[in-house]
């Protein structure tokens, strides 16, 4: 049977902030508990952290307070000030998955826009991945930028200490 064509687009959002790209690199890769969504959840009890291992193969998770920890991927690029790709593993119904035969992938871009300003653009890619139920977690991702996770990754960067 041929390889299934990717029929769901991107979702692609973006948002430009008063911050270079370094430091949107580290608040993104270093306080996650700033921006994360508090409703972007996996854990079964309380959450108490999140994180991002750096480099490749490193992992992106959460915990809960008894220590029970959830990935909820891995990197895929890490590239400090320019660029972070990592596996998505989530279900059609919001549940994590645990490898990424079935993972979709979030591309995150930071681009100066000038020398205070820079781009930063989150983006759903291969969403077919997720077979049955991907429409319709491309239709719950879709919408107007920046959506929730980059409004706070703004509000992060605006309010969080300079690096």
């Amino acid at each position: 049977m041929p390889e299934q064509q990717q029929t769901l687009p991107d979702v692609r959002k973006s948002v430009t902030v008063a911050a270079t790209p370094e430091h949107c690199f580290a608040v993104f890769t270093e306080r996650p508990k700033d921006w994360w969504p508090p409703t972007h959840i996996l854990v079964k009890k309380e959450r108490v952290g999140l994180a991002f291992e750096p480099g490749v193969g490193g992992r992106y998770y959460e915990w809960d307070v008894d220590g029970n920890e959830i990935a909820w991927g891995r990197v895929l690029e890490w590239e400090p000030g320019r660029r972070l790709a990592m596996t998505w593993r989530i279900d059609p119904n919001w549940q994590s998955i645990t490898d990424d035969e079935r993972a979709s992938e979030i591309e995150v871009d930071f681009e100066a826009v000038d020398a205070e300003h820079t781009r930063v653009t989150l983006a759903h890619v291969k969403l077919d991945k997720h077979g049955e139920g991907a429409e319709r977690i491309f239709r719950a991702l879709d919408g107007p930028s920046p959506g929730e996770t980059l409004e706070l990754f703004a509000k992060a960067v605006a309010n969080g200490p300079r690096s």
